[in-house]
Order: structure tokens, then sequence, then C-alpha cells
């Protein structure tokens, strides 16, 4: 028992940044195991984006590594604290979703988590299934066993409300409404993010008052994005999204710092400890090529995603663009038309813009400005040049964006 008990800490402890309370964690895996019964792990998803990055599975592979254990993995699709939306971290009060939108991002989350999770394992649920029953007389009976008090120690909260910005009364039930997912769960742990700590501690309070054994609060850091800096956000442009194509995955780890190389091994690959402990001792000591280690880290990435020979075609062809300087086996081509054209020129933002390797022409200006365009390998600094565009020429934005332009 010793040894299934030490073994199960190790692996729930990768990575953690805080388990709320530590001691309790140990009573119940010691339970559990004596027993033979698994315990109930609760991750809670409000479907507010309908796309998950790498920051996103920092959760999950926490909870593959549970299902992997043998323990009870449930995901709750937020239908009902989606209504709402998370007000964690947020400066004012958040758009309501539609049915609708709920309904198509719920979807959207159930085809990406499997990328990760093992289906037959998984019990999916939505939580209007119990919060939709309540009785007004039950809601008030909620609001109840909490005050407004600690509800506005919450920092966030207490953000505004020192500001005098507005905090609209349905906020409060958000905490409330994913802590009485505990209690309608009975879960023995729950993950989250560390800005998700108020949250989970609510469950905790809850299960008490409703006469459960509290569950345990484990929280896993926020992944740093590609500028190393800030958290991994699809706003700020420094994600890496589940979705993207091998290529672009590939390409995309490859530019993260090297400082920030360990932390995506422990948070974001199935490598065992052991080995990543081996890395980072070798990598100290200047036995391992940082490159080296950035290309093996890109391709664990992308073999989760989408197997090995994929992420072997992605590092090849990475190798023919950075390495031999060669084009990718692939460029996408865009056919120009005459009404594209403007007395037989175009506008370099514009082209860049049709080609698809930008989002608009304000972009496509801002990348030439930091010489960041090559039309056959030759650079452009020129925001206002105007093409005579020739059959067959290769333009290139950025590090990996390529098309090929036919007349």
């Amino acid at each position: 028992m010793e040894k299934e008990l030490a073994k199960q800490l190790e692996i729930i402890r990768r990575g953690a940044a805080e388990i709320v309370p530590e001691n309790e964690l140990v009573e119940k895996i010691k339970k559990s195991v004596a027993a033979g019964k698994p315990l109930h792990i609760k991750l809670g998803l409000d479907p507010t984006a309908p796309d998950i990055h790498l920051g996103h599975t920092v959760v999950l592979q926490k909870l593959r590594q549970f299902q992997d254990l043998g323990h009870k993995v449930t995901i709750i699709i937020g239908d009902y604290t989606g209504r709402i939306g998370d007000p964690t971290g947020k400066s004012e009060t958040r758009k309501q979703l539609t049915d609708e939108e709920i309904k198509v991002n719920a979807q959207t989350y159930e085809n990406q988590i499997f990328k990760i999770l093992d289906r037959s394992k998984t019990n999916v649920v939505f939580n209007s299934q119990w919060l939709a029953p309540l009785t007004f007389a039950d809601v008030i009976g909620l609001a109840a066993k909490y005050t407004v008090a600690r509800m506005l120690e919450r920092d966030d909260f207490a953000k505004r409300f020192h500001n005098e910005l507005p905090i609209s009364i349905h906020e409060f039930f958000y905490p409330l409404m994913q802590g009485y997912d505990s209690v309608a769960l009975e879960a023995d742990i729950e993950l989250g993010g560390t800005d998700q700590k108020f949250n989970l501690l609510m469950g905790r309070h809850l299960q008490k008052e409703y006469g459960q054994e509290p569950q345990v609060a484990l929280m896993m850091p926020i992944l740093e994005g590609l500028d190393g800096v800030q958290k991994m956000s699809k706003s700020l442009g420094n994600y890496i999204g589940i979705t993207e194509s091998p290529k672009e995955m590939y390409g995309k780890t490859m530019s993260i710092a090297d400082e920030l190389m360990i932390r995506y091994f422990e948070l974001v690959t199935p490598v065992e400890m052991e080995e990543i402990r081996a890395i980072e001792k070798g990598l100290k000591a200047g036995q391992i090529h940082p490159r080296d280690l950035k290309m093996r880290l890109a391709r664990e990435i992308v073999t989760i995603y989408y197997g090995a020979e994929a992420a072997e075609k992605a590092e090849e062809e990475f190798k023919n663009i950075f390495q031999k300087k060669e084009l990718p086996n692939e460029v996408p081509e865009y056919r120009l038309s005459d009404k594209d054209l403007e007395d037989g020129c175009i506008w370099l933002p514009k082209l860049l813009a049709l080609a698809g390797l930008v989002s608009g022409t304000s972009e496509g200006k801002r990348l030439i400005q930091q010489g960041a365009v090559k039309i056959d390998e030759e650079k452009i600094t020129d925001p206002d040049i105007k093409l005579i565009p020739q059959d067959g020429i290769i333009i290139k934005a950025g590090k990996r964006k390529f098309a090929k332009i036919i007349r």
C-alpha cells in the first residue's frame, strides 16, 4: 500500500501549484487504495470559447494522469454557469451567452478534450441537469450559505467595488453554482487553474454545509504563452492551438523561450518526470543543446494531437525552411484575378491579406515595416509599395507563412 500511495502522490503532485489541503489528499488516496475504490475527480468547463489551446490542456493532462491511476473523472460542461460567465479576473460584467452559443461551444469542447482524455473513462455531464430543477426557494437556501462580505474578499469583486464599478447580483451566483456542482457530484477532488482558487474552495465550503466530506482543491499553474511573460491566450496571440496544423504547432513550439522548455515538458506532455529531471540536468550541464531539446518538445506536442508520423513530417519541413532555407513541401497558391488589380498593380498589404498571409491590411503594413515580408527571398520594407505581380512569385510573411501567386 505504501508503495502505491507514494506512486500516486508523485504523479498527482507533478506540476501542481497548490493542493488544499494536502493532508486530506493523502488520506483520500489511502482510503481509495485500501478499499480499491476510485476517487471522483471533477473539472468544470464553461463553453465560453470554441477552441482549446495548450494552456487549457494543463488541467486536462492532470485529469488524464488521474484516469491512468484508475480514478473516476467527470467533466462538467457549464451550460448553466456559462449563462453568467466566470467573473474571475474580469473588470466588468461579462456578456451572457445564448443557448445556441453554449450548444456550439460545448460540442467543440467535447470534440477537443478527447484528444487528451480517454473517452471510455470520462463521464461528461451538463450542470443544467441539477441546476435547472432548483426552485427559487432552493436558490435562496443556497445563497444563504455564504455572505456578501466573504464574496467581496474575492480579488476581482474587491477591485470593482473599490473602483465603484458595477457588480451585478447574478455574478455572485457563479461561484455558488460552481460550488454546488461539487455537492451534486459528491466530488473528492476538483481541478482548476490557480485563478480558480476561490471557486474551488467554494465547493469545499458548500459540501461541508450540505453534510458531505469536503473535496480537495488541486490547482495547476497558468501556462505562459509564446512571449514567455503573459498567460497563453488567443486574444494575446501568444498561443498554440490544439487544432492548428502540425506544421504551425511545431513552428510555434520552436519559438518559445528556452527557459520555458522544462515547464512545457512537465505541464503539457506525458514524458515521465524521471526523464524530464535527467533532461534538465543535461541542459544545465551543457550536454543537451537547447535547439535539439526544443525540437524534441515540438515533436512530443505534435505527436499528442496528430501522431508520430505527422510530427516527423512537421520537423522535416521545419528543417527545410529554417536550416536548409528551402521552401515548404506544399506552398498554398493564390490566383489573382483582374478585379484584384488597379491599373495592373496591387498594394502589397492588400495582396498579403488576399493570399491569407495576414488577417488584414493593417497587420500586413506592420509586418512589412518590421522587415518580416519577402518576395522571392527579397526583403520588402516599404508598406506603400504597389506591385506588378508576376506569375509564380513566392511571398513569405513572418517565419512560417508562404503563398505562391498565380496569374
